[in-house]
C-alpha cells in the first residue's frame, strides 16, 4: 500500500491546485461556471486520483489511477494555455505553472514505471 500523504507526486500536486485556486480566483466573474471551474475541477482530480490509486492497495490500480491523474494534468495543462491566450493568465504565470507542469508529469512518469507489471 502506498501513503498517499508521503508521496511528494500527491504533495506537490496539491501544491498546484492550491495555486490553481488562487489565480483562477482572479478570473472575471463571468467564468465563475465556466473555464475557472473546469480548471479547479482537472486541478483538483490529480491529487485525488493519485490518493485513489494508493488507497486500492496494489500496483497495478495505481498505475491505473496515475493515468488518470496523468489526464488531468494534460486536461489542465491546455485550459490554462487557453486561459493565457485569452488574457486571464499573464505569461509569467502561465510560465510557471507550465514549469509545474511538467515536474509533476515527470515525477508520476517516474513513480508509475518504479512500480511493478
Amino acid at each position: 500500500m502506498h501513503r498517499y500523504k508521503d508521496m511528494l507526486i500527491w504533495k506537490e500536486s496539491m501544491d498546484l491546485v492550491e495555486q490553481i485556486y488562487l489565480i483562477s480566483d482572479k478570473f472575471p466573474k463571468t467564468e465563475q461556471f465556466g473555464l475557472s471551474s473546469q480548471i479547479r475541477r482537472s486541478a483538483v482530480s490529480i491529487p485525488s486520483n493519485i490518493a485513489e490509486g494508493a488507497g486500492r492497495n496494489s500496483d497495478p490500480e495505481m498505475k491505473r489511477f496515475l493515468h488518470y491523474a496523468m489526464g488531468s494534468i494534460y486536461e489542465l495543462n491546455t485550459q490554462l494555455m487557453l486561459a493565457s491566450r485569452i488574457g486571464y493568465i499573464n505569461n509569467e504565470d502561465a510560465e510557471k505553472l507550465e514549469k509545474r507542469i511538467e515536474q509533476i508529469v515527470k515525477m508520476m512518469q517516474n513513480f508509475k514505471n518504479q512500480l511493478p507489471v
